[in-house]
């Protein structure tokens, strides 16, 4: 019998009562492995007023004694790595050495968020005006939001809900219902860690429950990470509804190769970025812009037998590149993007459609697909395709392949390789883009850093973790103070400090 997978909320595992449920696939395999119970109205309603009625005394708690949590919660995880890189292999596809990687980026996330009390510190400001003194304090918001999405069930949480919490906080996690079991086991080590119950609640669903969320006016601020589209609706039905919005989307990440780049390293590095987890995470990087035509026939001719042998396994393998695709329909609408881009006249040097794991055919399995000659326009380019796909964009000089990333609808993530420091500089200080790399092919900055996108790629003001993540996860409120030893006349113009 498929087991049922439902919510966790006020610190307790609570069965789906909706009556509706999302497959969770065995992407290995094939086979439906669990079903994730589709939160109702009722149940997103009952985690929130769970938060809200943690809130109140976990707001009380110093941000020392917060940190401590989180100290504590990181222990935990790091003990039970293997488990949850277990559950992340086997529900989404990505390989184990990539599922941990998963868990960690999300782990150095709450070691940043341990350091809390410094960062919560107001200004002061003594003698503004006579006698006169002001001060500033950060104050956490209240109940709040997270909905992530599949390619990282642990980090992207980890982001979101450890700042969050730090700050103050209570949490409502909405995560993928595609593969669900690592955010709850996220929430039953955190309880376990010592905090209250309610303080971190986990409801699986799908759009019914991320419009609860956005419509329950005790949520104060909601964090996503997933599709342009499904971005721009939560930030504007958000913002609708009067709450704090930062919404991630999607991607198509460039890599820029000038001439004088070491050919070796980048193509190596470019592999590694284009088909790592199958090529499903919005940091990939699903595009090469070699820059004159010598560079684009040795890139092409140097990456050709590398795609070909890319070591593809199932998920629970050590030694593989890649794993499987999340879904059947998922890798469906990979394969139809590789079709359109034949149609649209790009070369098919490598083609990984048909690519079959022996004794796992049943798996959503696919080769690395590499095509050359992609152009602006063409739609398969201007989309984000999601797969283990690199398409080849020739460039004839470095204005046009600046150009490139920086008109694109995207603006997540870009590199560029090249041992000219100069031509670096003026390439990162041009580019339209939100995160930079200079010979990093995935340039996610470190957690006490910030990530976040530019144009269709993020909606909002601010961005994930570091100092930007702990301004949107609390407000700011400013005091301005005298004590005055006789009693003063009425004032009837704009104070001023003069």
């Amino acid at each position: 019998m498929t087991r049922s997978i439902g919510h966790f909320i006020n610190g307790a595992h609570v069965e789906g009562g909706s009556g509706r449920f999302g497959d969770v696939f065995n992407p290995t395999t094939g086979e439906v492995q669990a079903r994730a119970a589709l939160a109702s109205r009722k149940e997103v309603e009952a985690a929130v007023s769970a938060a809200e009625r943690t809130f109140a005394g976990w707001r009380e708690i110093n941000p020392q004694r917060r940190a401590r949590l989180l100290f504590r919660f990181k222990e935990l995880v790091e003990k039970d790595m293997d488990n949850l890189a277990r559950l992340i292999s086997l529900e989404h596809g990505k390989i184990l050495p990539d599922a941990r990687g998963d868990v960690q980026r999300g782990l150095e996330v709450i070691e940043f968020a341990c350091g809390i009390p410094h960062l919560q510190k107001g200004d002061y400001t003594e003698g503004a005006g006579p006698g006169i003194d002001v001060y500033s304090m950060r104050q956490p918001l209240g109940v709040c939001a997270g909905i992530t999405p599949f390619n990282f069930p642990a980090m992207i949480p980890m982001w979101m809900f450890g700042v969050a919490i730090a700050c103050g906080n209570a949490f409502v996690l909405k995560p993928s219902e595609k593969d669900p079991s690592a955010p709850l086991r996220l929430a039953e080590l955190m309880l376990e860690a010592g905090a209250p119950e309610g303080l971190l609640n986990v409801v699986n669903g799908d759009k019914e429950a991320v419009d609860a969320l956005i419509e329950d006016p005790r949520v104060k601020a909601i964090s996503f990470v997933g599709s342009s589209d499904i971005a721009h609706y939560i930030y504007a039905n958000g913002a609708r509804h009067g709450k704090r919005v930062q919404a991630f989307g999607g991607a198509k990440n460039h890599m820029v190769i000038l001439p004088d780049a070491d050919m070796e390293n980048a193509v190596n590095q470019l592999v590694g970025s284009a088909y790592g987890s199958a090529g499903e995470r919005c940091m990939a990087t699903p595009v090469a812009v070699p820059v004159g035509e010598k560079t684009a026939e040795t890139l092409v001719e140097m990456l050709k037998p590398k795609v070909e042998s890319l070591r593809i396994g199932p998920s629970l393998s050590e030694d593989s590149d890649l794993g499987p695709l999340v879904t059947a329909a998922h890798r469906e609408r990979v394969r139809k993007y590789i079709d359109l881009a034949i149609e649209e006249g790009q070369s098919l040097v490598v083609d990984g459609r048909n690519f079959a794991l022996q004794g796992y055919e049943n798996g959503f399995f696919m080769g690395g697909t590499l095509l050359d000659h992609a152009k602006p326009g063409h739609k398969s380019y201007n989309d984000e395709i999601f797969g283990p796909v690199l398409q080849v964009v020739r460039a004839k000089n470095f204005e046009e392949a600046l150009a490139l990333p920086s008109d694109h609808q995207y603006g997540n993530g870009v590199a560029i390789f090249t041992r000219n420091g100069d031509a670096a500089r003026e390439f990162a200080w041009r580019v339209n883009v939100g995160m930079v790399g200079v010979n990093v092919p995935i340039p996610v900055p470190v957690a006490y850093h910030t990530f976040g996108g530019w144009k269709r790629s993020a909606f909002g003001d601010t961005n994930q973790h570091g100092p930007e993540g702990v301004r949107f996860w609390t407000k700011i409120k400013t005091v301005t103070q005298r004590w005055p030893e006789d009693i003063q006349g009425s004032e009837f113009v704009i104070p001023t400090m003069g």
